[in-house]
């Protein structure tokens, strides 16, 4: 089989070691995002993994399933987690334990209207990108200057969560589950390591799990706050991230990628 990469980074540690699986029984060929729906062109992949986010990789996606090929993620359920707005409102509507989210125009705005807001918050751009805002602010002091750096930036605000530090990391391949615990970079204080997770709290694998079937997401990450409720709170969700250091990952994503290839209509 044929499977395709649309990364610009074929050598990430994930795509790295599932090619690495893949070969030499199948064939890997990784098309650049940069290009848009013209590195669609030639013969069809009977595969392709979307492992980048960016205005032409969407597009690249899209062209490719309009010629009939399976994509992993769809470019519509990636789109889904760009938009914060978006994907809070799809998530509490779904039942999902997300965290109530608003949306402002622009970080401006949201200070100007600090009178009325609850403190402590988290202030997130509402697009999800690399190196985007996300920042806990404690007070209307703290938030004019986070809008002084991102004046017209579009902005959504959570009410902060009341938690240990550290965020549980879930991410999903498929139908395998895989977590782990990091530093939260909104968390006061010291930088010290998070500690191993030996488990996920009964009940949590399966909230991440269902954040799949919401969204139509095959490989994503889940971010959860043990805020001591019997549910974790949601407070974000990215399509296909990295997820390093995870024994078994590459092998879950081969196993995903044939099995899709396999299952997909024929193109056309």
């Amino acid at each position: 089989m044929r499977v395709g990469l649309i990364t610009p980074d074929p050598g990430h540690p994930l795509l790295a070691a599932t090619a690495a699986l893949l070969a030499p029984a199948h064939a890997v060929e990784v098309l650049d995002p940069a290009r848009g729906a013209a590195a669609a062109g030639g013969a069809l992949a009977d595969v392709y993994l979307l492992k980048a986010r960016t205005p032409s990789a969407l597009e690249l996606a899209a062209e490719l399933e309009r010629r009939g090929a399976p994509v992993v993620n769809s470019a519509a359920a990636t789109g889904r987690c760009q938009d914060r707005t978006t994907m809070a409102a799809l998530a509490r509507r779904a039942g999902l334990p997300f965290a109530a989210t608003r949306t402002f125009a622009s970080a401006a705005g949201l200070a100007a209207r600090a009178a009325g807001l609850p403190w402590p918050l988290v202030v997130k751009s509402r697009r999800s990108r690399k190196d985007d805002l996300v920042a806990r602010v404690d007070d209307p002091d703290a938030l004019r200057e986070v809008a002084s750096r991102w004046a017209v930036e579009p902005v959504v605000v959570q009410e902060f969560a009341p938690n240990s530090g550290f965020d549980h990391k879930v991410w999903v391949v498929g139908d395998q589950v895989f977590a782990g615990l990091r530093r939260s970079e909104l968390a006061a204080g010291g930088k010290e390591p998070a500690p191993t997770l030996e488990r996920l709290p009964d009940g949590w694998a399966a909230v991440a799990l269902r954040v799949g079937g919401v969204f139509g997401l095959d490989v994503y990450g889940v971010d959860l706050i043990d805020t001591g409720d019997a549910d974790p709170l949601v407070v974000d969700i990215n399509a296909f991230p990295g997820i390093r250091g995870q024994a078994g990952a590459p092998e879950a994503l081969a196993a995903l990628a044939l099995r899709r290839a396999r299952t997909a209509p024929s193109p056309g």
